[in-house]
């Protein structure tokens, strides 16, 4: 359990350093930037714990806003570095939503939400940032769009669900569950998969 807090935890700063990087690629201000970072950060797991009637995570624990602080000052004094390494941070960023995915669907287990309940919340906690992050600066958001986003993170769901049923050990389960995440948005994005459109 302690392995999956440091990857949230790492996760949450990566997630802020996307915020922030789109942000400043619309030409918005240092505090712009930095809102922008915060809500991507903790949009998915606040909506998440909502909805277990929990207090958000990042309320209790600082170390999650020190993460996210650390994110956007990263974005923001080493901005041109990181252009040059987007295809890094989408590595990092594919890791990021198959992390969140599985914290999202195991505390959802644990707060006796259902099976079916759980998968949806590990999707929200992975995606849901994004969506508060596009939709501030204008865009539509990724998982509006044909790319094949939030159904890697169901994927991975599901399997995680359906992994614990049958007993398997956490730390695998979560590791495998993760994967499917990870393997499956980079797979769509480099043979440039999509779902089909509606009607089309």
């Amino acid at each position: 359990m302690e392995l999956i807090y440091y990857i949230d935890l790492l996760g949450a700063m990566v997630f802020a350093i996307s915020g922030a990087m789109a942000a400043s690629r619309h030409g918005i201000d240092i505090f712009g930037a930095a809102f922008t970072g915060f809500v991507t950060a903790i949009g998915g797991g606040s909506l998440r714990d909502i909805f277990l009637n929990l207090r958000p995570v990042w309320v209790n624990d600082g170390n999650y806003l020190i993460a996210i602080l650390a994110g956007v000052l990263i974005a923001v004094l080493f901005k041109k570095v990181l252009d040059k390494l987007a295809r890094t941070l989408f590595l990092f960023d594919a890791l990021g939503i198959g992390f969140f995915t599985v914290v999202g669907v195991q505390k959802s287990l644990l707060f006796e939400a259902s099976g079916i309940a759980a998968v949806v919340l590990g999707m929200f906690s992975a995606v849901m940032g994004g969506v508060i992050r596009d939709t501030l600066l204008n865009e539509t958001p990724l998982i509006l769009r044909k790319e094949i986003y939030a159904t890697a993170c169901l994927s991975g769901a599901i399997l995680f669900v359906l992994l614990d049923m049958g007993g398997v050990n956490y730390n695998l389960n979560a590791f495998l569950s993760a994967s499917l995440v990870s393997v499956i948005r980079v797979i769509a994005v480099r043979y440039q998969l999509t779902l089909p459109i509606v009607g089309g």
